[in-house]
């Protein structure tokens, strides 16, 4: 995922379907010099962890 878009959906109030290792997850903060992202499984929200934004995927329906 680019960073620009990793940024959109960490801002904005709509939810969008974004998976990391085929698992749904919340974008809660960009780290654009890093190319990183903070995120949680939306089923285990005290699991938070850094990944890199080349392994989060926004599923389009």
């Amino acid at each position: 995922m680019n960073r620009q878009r990793a940024q959109e959906i960490s801002e904005s109030p709509i939810m969008a379907n974004v998976t990391y290792n085929n698992q749904p997850i919340y974008i809660q903060h960009v780290d654009e010099q890093n190319g990183t992202a903070r995120i949680y499984p939306l089923d285990q929200p005290e699991n938070e962890q850094e990944v890199s934004l080349n392994e989060l995927r926004e599923e389009l329906h």
